[in-house]
Order: C-alpha cells, then sequence, then structure tokens
C-alpha cells in the first residue's frame, strides 16, 4: 500500500478514535491537530460516512457520532496496555478510595478485551512495577467520584468541612474543578455561604451530600484559575475554607 495512503487510513482511524471518545469536534480542530486543510477534513468525514460510520454533522458546531453507535472495542497494542498497567500502580497510591475502585473497576473491563498473550504479559507487568508513594495504602477521602460526577452534571453539594482551625461548618458549593497535590485532592468550588470562590481538601470533608439541585454553569477552567491565583501572588490553596 502506498505511503500516503497508509498515511491516511491512520488518520481516518485517530478521527475515528476521537468520534468515539468526545461528544463534538470541530473541522478547525482535526485541522491542526492532524496538519491537513479543511477541504482534507471534509473529505475524511465523507469517506468514513461511506464505510458505513454515521457521522452527524452539527451546522456551525462540528461532527459527533450518531448517538447510541457503539464501535466495536478496540484493540490496544502492547505498549498501550503497558502505560495502563503502569498508570494503575500510581492509581494505587492515590488516597481516595473512590478514584482507586474506578480506575480499577474500569481496567478490568479494558482488560477483558485484551489478547491472551498481552493479557499474561499485563499481569506480569503489574507484579514487577510499583510507586513507593503512601506505601502503607493510607485513605484519607471517599468521594471523589461523586465529586467529579457533581462537577460534570453541575449538581448542587452540600458539605460538613473542618476548617484548618478545627471549627466544623455546614456548606452548599458549586463544584468547579479537582486537582490534586502529592497529599490531598483539593477541589475548588462556589461557596454560598462566603460568596466566593474557595479551595477545599477532601480528607477535610467529613461529610457529603449530592443535592441532585442543578447550578447555573460558571465560566471556569482551572487553568484560568492558576492564572488568577498568580496574579494575585498566592498558591492555589491558599483560601483552604
Amino acid at each position: 500500500m502506498p505511503d500516503n495512503d497508509t498515511s491516511r487510513l491512520s488518520r481516518l482511524t485517530a478521527i475515528l478514535l476521537l468520534l468515539q471518545s468526545r461528544r463534538l469536534i470541530t473541522a478547525t480542530f482535526l485541522a491542526q491537530k492532524f496538519g491537513i486543510s479543511i477541504r482534507t477534513v471534509y473529505r475524511d468525514i465523507r469517506a468514513l460516512e461511506a464505510a458505513g460510520i454515521p457521522v452527524t454533522t452539527e451546522e456551525g458546531k462540528g461532527y459527533s457520532l450518531m448517538e447510541g453507535y457503539v464501535l466495536p472495542p478496540v484493540m490496544f497494542t502492547e505498549t498501550e496496555a503497558n502505560a495502563l498497567i503502569t498508570a494503575e500502580q500510581l492509581v494505587a497510591t492515590n488516597k481516595d478510595a473512590s478514584f482507586v475502585k474506578s480506575y480499577r473497576d474500569a481496567l478490568l473491563k479494558i482488560k477483558a478485551i485484551l489478547r491472551y498473550s498481552a493479557k499474561d504479559k499485563a499481569d506480569m507487568l503489574s507484579e514487577r512495577i510499583a510507586f513507593r508513594i503512601n506505601p502503607a495504602g493510607e485513605t484519607t477521602s471517599n468521594n471523589l467520584s461523586v465529586i467529579q460526577l457533581a462537577i460534570t452534571n453541575y449538581a448542587l453539594l452540600s458539605i460538613s468541612y473542618r476548617a484548618e482551625d478545627g471549627k466544623l461548618t455546614k456548606r452548599s458549593i458549586e463544584p468547579l474543578g479537582l486537582y490534586s497535590t502529592q497529599e490531598n485532592w483539593i477541589l475548588i468550588a462556589y461557596c454560598r455561604l462566603r460568596g466566593e470562590r474557595r479551595a477545599f481538601r477532601l480528607d477535610r470533608i467529613e461529610k457529603l451530600q449530592d443535592l441532585y439541585t442543578p447550578f447555573e454553569p460558571h465560566q471556569f477552567t482551572l487553568q484560568q484559575h492558576f492564572e488568577e491565583c498568580r496574579a494575585a501572588a498566592m498558591t492555589p490553596d491558599t483560601r483552604l475554607s
């Protein structure tokens, strides 16, 4: 097969994987990612449609796969499987129990579609890789999975939070973003009690409840948050509540 045909086949496969992993992709994004023209993107999309892939077009927005369409399981290369196994060992050191469980459950499903030879190698690698961070397996929180869902679904949370001075307060918060330090997960949220954006350490949340009440989405990114903190000459977790 000519090199240009091979290159296009690889690109079409990559586009299909992107469509599978994202709700919406623009032609501009695809053109920039693969270094091709917008016209070539249009041709690639038509080629996928001709191959029976149900690509839908939202005028002025982008492309997506038809809702409900399921692609056959993706086969991982050995190096990709090794990366997932290595990540599993790193995740195992995390101090949030819900995060560790969710990752292991997901990885179990991924392992189910590996070839037998790859499974054997993955099992061997699991026994030969370790991260000596949190070797005692200390758990300091168990709410990360619920908080992640609240962020993506704009769901209001109620928390009982113990501040650094030991005072316990009940808060209604609008979760915005999460980041991890070596010791703790930090939740950035709009605190209705304080009337402003605050940082909360997950290990200080003694009780958490999803109120199943939507809040108005914020224009927020962690990058923007960090930049604002730098501009104010403070670290991102300075304003721990």
